[in-house]
């Protein structure tokens, strides 16, 4: 496969999210190991982005469509426009983050093209034009290793799965006229919590389970903001009301990758580790020593999180005033 590696952007109230950087990143080591370029695709309104915001992203080029009346959540409408660029540019690898948007685009256009779909991908290598990606199964219990024939082939990767790198491209912007039609699906509002941190993008995920007792997440919410860090829940915290959905982690919830995960009062239901056991470094504060997070944890604490969570944020004060 001669073609080129073609990364899709994903961007959030103007600014491009942290996967998307991901995505350029990988992108970038599989075209220098194949000896192509790389793309970035950014379809966008034209008040969204800025041509300024485009030209150090690390892309050899990126090409630029902004269609009108275009909103990413509209992914019928978004799928027709991303498999015009492809039938445009012919590339043999599209990158993408396995983001809401991006699983239901991924699916929508390997349909479309009938092409391979690597899906929630934590690692990739490529070898002699051989690519094989990594991704959990059976809820996480198994990682699998898949081998996409075929061309293009297509990897949604996991947020946070993998680092980002100080790269640098030409980044030469191409705006392209693609005329596509309205679609069935209309936006119709779309509600952003601004101050609040993508909880499959941070780096640090604070969650709470049954174990908080209630609704009372001050804590967690305390500790999560000196570590600059995001709020999380289990299942059973959700359908008690303490907490809304998009804060759920799990097979049911939301799945997230961070450095840190710190879980309180969460026993470790096999539901829960399924959102949450590709964390670099897991922390489990809990009562009762036969948990089953225990097992799954780098660090536990037994006792009362009442008493353990506002010790951990005091000393994470006094080291952060020395």
């Amino acid at each position: 496969m001669t073609g080129d590696v073609l990364a899709v952007s994903e961007f959030s109230q103007g600014v491009f999210r942290k996967v998307t950087y991901e995505c350029l990143s990988l992108g970038r080591r599989m075209a220098d190991a194949q000896g192509v370029d790389l793309t970035l695709a950014v379809i966008a309104n034209g008040a969204a982005l800025s041509v300024e915001d485009l030209k150090d992203v690390g892309a050899d080029r990126v090409l630029m469509v902004s269609p009108e009346n275009f909103h990413p959540v509209l992914t019928d409408r978004h799928t027709d426009i991303l498999a015009s660029i492809i039938g445009k540019t012919c590339p043999s690898t599209i990158i993408m983050g396995a983001t809401v948007i991006g699983k239901e685009l991924a699916a929508r256009l390997a349909a479309r093209l009938n092409a391979p779909l690597g899906m929630d991908c934590t690692s990739v290598d490529i070898r002699e034009d051989i690519l094989t990606a990594t991704r959990p199964i059976y809820g996480g219990r198994v990682l699998a290793d898949i081998s996409l024939n075929g061309s293009p082939r297509i990897l949604a990767i996991r947020p946070n799965a993998f680092a980002v790198s100080a790269i640098k491209g030409r980044g030469e912007i191409e705006k392209m006229d693609i005329v596509s039609d309205t679609g069935s699906l209309s936006f119709i509002d779309k509600t952003v919590e601004s101050d609040k941190i993508e909880l499959t993008e941070a780096d640090i995920v604070v969650s709470g389970g049954r174990g908080m007792g209630g609704s009372d997440y001050s804590m967690l919410e305390a500790l999560a903001e000196l570590l600059g860090g995001a709020v999380g829940a289990s299942r059973s915290a959700v359908d008690e009301g303490w907490r809304p959905y998009s804060e759920q982690v799990g097979q049911t919830g939301k799945v997230v990758s961070p450095n840190l995960y710190i879980a309180c009062g969460i026993s470790g239901a096999i539901q829960h580790l399924a959102g949450m056991s590709s964390s670099r470094v897991i922390v489990a504060v809990n009562k009762d020593p036969d948990a089953p997070i225990f097992s799954k944890a780098d660090y536990g604490i037994v006792g009362n999180l009442s008493e353990i969570v506002p010790l951990i944020a005091e000393e994470i004060r006094k080291r952060q005033k020395e």
